[in-house]
C-alpha cells in the first residue's frame, strides 16, 4: 500500500516539474528526503524525462497536449480484466516464441496502465497549474494596459458614459445604450491597449479568444459574446482611480453568481443568493479559486472571495441578497465585481 496520500503525489509530481509554488518546494523537498517512496517517485520521473534533455525546449501545442491527454485518459479507463482477457485469446492462437514477444508488449502496456492509474490525476492537476499560471500572466497584460491607458487619460480609468440604474448584466448588447460594465473595458481592446485574447481565461472551457482585426474591433461597443470574456471587474464609485487603492481588488476570474444570465435582454434579471452561490468560488479554475488583480499591479491565486480586515466578498454587495443587475456598491471599501 502507497505510504503517500494524493496531494503528497501531486506535491512531488508539481515539484519534478517546476510546478509548485514557492511555499511548497520546501516541502517537497523534505518529503523526498524523508520518505522512500516520494524518492523513488521523484527518481523514476527525473529518469523517464533525461532524454528530453537533447531537445531544445518549446512550447508545445495545446492541440498535442490536449490529444495526449485525452489518449491517456482512455488508457486509464481501460481494466486490468479486459487486458487479461486479451492475453488469454492471444495465448491461445499464437505460437510461444510470438507469445513471448507479445507478452513483453503487454507487460509495458500494463505499466502505463498502473502509472497513469497513479498519475493521471496529478497530469491533470499540472494542467490546470499551467491555465492558472497562464491567467496570472494575462491579468498582468491587461494591468499593463490599463495603467498605460490611466496616463493616456489625465489619471482617469476607462469609462463610457452611463445612466443611474443602467444594468451592467448586459454583455455585449447590441444597442447603443451602454448597458455592461464591460463596456468601459472593451476601451482596453479598442485603443489597442490590451490584445482581445487576454480577457478568455484558458481555464475556462467555455471561454473563446476573439479573431478580430484592428479594423473590426472599431466597430464594436463591446465586447460581441460573454464567451470572449471571462472576466469580473469591479463596479467603480466613480470612474476616477481609488484613493490609496493599494491592495484593492481590480478584476478577477468569473463571477460565480453572474454564470447564468438571460439570453435574451428583454427579460428582467433576479438571482437570489443562495448558500452555494454565496460560498462558491470561480468557475474558470473548476471552483478551486480565483486569480484577482489588484489596483498595484499586484496579482495572485486565492482559494477565497472574501479580503482585508472586514472579509469583503468580492462578488457581492454588502447587505444585498437579491440581485436584479443594476445595483452599485456604496462605498469604495465595498468591492463589487461584475460581469
Amino acid at each position: 500500500m502507497s505510504s503517500l496520500n494524493n496531494r503528497q503525489k501531486q506535491l512531488i509530481f508539481d515539484y519534478c516539474f517546476g510546478l509548485a509554488p514557492e511555499q511548497e518546494i520546501t516541502e517537497a523537498e523534505a518529503l523526498i528526503k524523508s520518505n522512500e517512496e516520494a524518492t523513488e517517485i521523484i527518481s523514476s520521473l527525473k529518469s523517464a524525462l533525461t532524454p528530453l534533455d537533447s531537445f531544445a525546449p518549446d512550447d508545445c501545442p495545446d492541440d498535442l497536449v490536449e490529444s495526449t491527454i485525452f489518449r491517456l485518459n482512455n488508457a486509464a479507463r481501460s481494466s486490468q480484466m479486459r487486458l487479461e482477457q486479451l492475453l488469454a485469446s492471444e495465448q491461445v492462437r499464437t505460437n510461444r516464441s510470438f507469445w513471448w514477444n507479445f507478452s513483453r508488449v503487454a507487460a509495458a502496456a500494463v505499466v502505463i496502465i498502473a502509472v497513469m492509474g497513479v498519475y493521471f490525476a496529478p497530469l491533470r492537476f499540472m494542467r490546470q497549474k499551467s491555465w492558472q499560471k497562464r491567467c496570472e500572466m494575462q491579468l498582468g497584460q491587461v494591468f499593463k494596459g490599463f495603467s498605460n491607458y490611466v496616463a493616456d487619460h489625465d489619471g482617469r480609468q476607462p469609462s463610457v458614459a452611463t445612466k443611474a440604474g443602467s444594468p451592467w448584466w448586459k454583455v455585449s448588447y447590441p444597442g447603443e445604450e451602454n448597458y455592461s460594465n464591460t463596456r468601459h473595458i472593451w476601451l482596453l481592446v479598442k485603443g489597442d491597449y490590451v490584445s482581445p485574447d487576454n480577457f478568455v481565461c484558458p481555464g475556462k472551457s467555455q471561454g473563446r479568444a476573439l479573431q478580430l482585426d484592428t479594423s473590426q474591433v472599431k466597430n464594436y461597443n463591446d465586447f460581441p459574446a460573454r464567451r470572449y470574456i471571462t472576466y469580473s471587474f469591479r463596479i467603480m464609485c466613480d470612474k476616477k482611480r481609488l484613493a490609496n487603492a493599494g491592495q484593492k481588488v481590480l478584476m478577477s476570474d468569473s463571477n460565480p453568481i453572474f454564470e447564468t444570465l438571460p439570453q435574451d435582454y428583454s427579460k428582467p434579471l433576479r438571482i437570489q443568493l443562495s448558500k452555494k452561490l454565496f460560498n462558491s468560488n470561480s468557475t474558470n479554475h473548476n471552483g478551486r479559486g480565483q486569480n484577482v488583480l489588484f489596483w498595484d499591479g499586484s496579482h495572485a491565486f486565492k482559494k477565497t472571495r472574501r479580503f482585508g480586515v472586514g472579509q469583503d466578498d468580492i462578488f457581492t454587495l454588502k447587505n444585498t441578497q437579491i440581485y436584479k443587475g443594476t445595483e452599485l456598491p456604496s462605498c469604495e471599501t465595498d468591492a463589487f465585481l461584475a460581469p
